[in-house]
């Protein structure tokens, strides 16, 4: 029998956590390793691994908890910024990570770091723009 994963686990509270919010749709809680103090996860409580498989209503519901959780975030902390980050890496169950920024790279890409970001020609940046703009 497969275990359940960890984000499931804590929205069940069958694992501790520093809940910060919940309703019927999603989770908040606390991450355990925080970039800064007040950075949050919002789950949803169903498992879907990845962000955009949710239905449109679900996402929904879980961007008004993000919406939430940074303005609490804004006033309690008085970041200059309020991020948000969706990638998934780390746990396969769809999150979003919402924390107060106070730098610039608080919330950065290792390319950014190593200087290593794109420099794509402007026929380049075409070339996606109409990969991306034919399957929509």
């Amino acid at each position: 029998m497969k275990k359940e994963c960890i984000f499931c686990q804590i929205y069940k509270k069958e694992v501790a956590s520093n809940c910060v919010y919940e309703n019927k749709f999603g989770f908040a809680f606390l991450d355990i390793h925080p970039i800064n103090p007040g950075h949050t996860l919002v789950i949803p409580k169903m498992h879907i691994e990845d962000f955009y498989d949710l239905k449109e209503d679900y996402i929904f519901e879980i961007m008004k908890i993000v919406k939430e959780i940074a303005g609490i975030l804004k006033r309690e902390f008085k970041p200059k910024k309020v991020g948000m980050i969706v990638t998934g890496f780390d746990v396969a169950h769809a999150h979003v990570h919402v924390l107060p920024m106070y730098d610039y790279h608080d919330v950065t890409s290792i390319k950014i770091l190593e200087n290593k970001r794109g420099n794509p020609t402007l026929e380049e940046l075409k070339d996606i723009e109409n990969k991306i703009r034919r399957s929509i």
